[in-house]
């Protein structure tokens, strides 16, 4: 028994007692398996390292290009902000421009038939004699010649909504031609053939002219119906002024009666002339 005992307890005694450090383990195991990663997986990492060297080089040349064009659309935009401001300033001075000009033209329009009766009063008081009133008589005359015209001919103004009566012939040109070429004819007869009287002669057309040349830029007659009324008030205007030389001067020097019969219808026609003046010119200036 004592010798079964002795041997079980020298079963149960342990010989040896191995002990490990806790970080000795893993720290072999960890370098074992970093130099197995390492060694056997060499190409991957290297591989890691280009594919994320060409992929950052890519989002680089992107971000480059994207910046790229941003700047180039802004720059795009700012060009195109810059031509519409341009072109919308000159626009706008093209139309102030304009504007001032048809402004400018249409002031004159209205004030021409005021210039042209001012002036041609002015040459009656001067002369104040027969011809004077025979140049009375042949202005409403002629007026009546272009009213009749326009009915016969009938032709529609170019714009129909700013006059609703016929506009051939213009009877602003028959008119304007017919004082001018009068007037003419009167500063020719006081000053004779000299530089002043070529002088006054052509201001005087020019002036007609431009009054006339008015009615077509204000777009209120065609140039045709410019070009009719001023031959018509011209021919008449000369027909006229011939008749007084020829015919009327002579009887109205010799014979008292047609001195009366010849004032009283430059007096009649000047009333009709200024009856008319009140009830169309004011209102076509209003």
């Amino acid at each position: 028994m004592a010798a079964s005992s002795s041997s079980l307890l020298l079963l149960h005694k342990p010989t040896y007692n191995f002990h490990f450090a806790a970080s000795s383990v893993p720290t072999y195991i960890n370098s074992a398996r970093f130099r197995i990663s390492s060694s056997i997986f060499p190409l991957d990492r290297r591989r890691r390292r280009r594919i994320w060297s060409v992929s950052g080089f890519k989002s680089m040349a992107d971000l480059v290009k994207t910046n790229a064009r941003r700047d180039g659309e802004d720059r795009f935009q700012a060009l195109e902000q810059e031509a519409f401001i341009s072109n919308s300033s000159s626009e706008l001075q093209n139309e102030l421009v304009s504007d001032a000009g048809d402004g400018i033209e249409a002031i004159a329009n209205r004030l021409s038939k005021w210039i042209v009766a001012a002036l041609f009063g002015s040459v009656l008081l001067l002369r104040h004699d027969g011809a004077a009133l025979w140049a009375v008589i042949g202005s409403v005359s002629n007026s009546v010649l272009s009213v009749a015209l326009k009915r016969i001919l009938n032709q529609e103004r170019p714009v129909a909504t700013l006059r609703s009566d016929p506009g051939m012939p213009s009877s602003h040109a028959q008119s304007i031609s017919f004082i001018s070429v009068f007037s003419v004819f009167s500063v020719m007869e006081w000053l004779g053939t000299n530089v002043l009287s070529l002088f006054l002669s052509g201001f005087i057309l020019a002036l007609g002219s431009y009054f006339t040349w008015l009615r077509v830029s204000q777009k209120l007659h065609t140039t045709s119906q410019v070009v009719v009324g001023a031959i018509v008030g011209s021919v008449y205007s000369t027909l006229w002024y011939v008749t007084w030389n020829s015919l009327v001067l002579e009887a109205f020097t010799s014979t008292f009666s047609v001195q009366i019969a010849l004032f009283l219808v430059a007096a009649a026609s000047a009333l009709g002339f200024a009856v008319y003046v009140l009830l169309n010119w004011f209102k076509d200036d209003r």
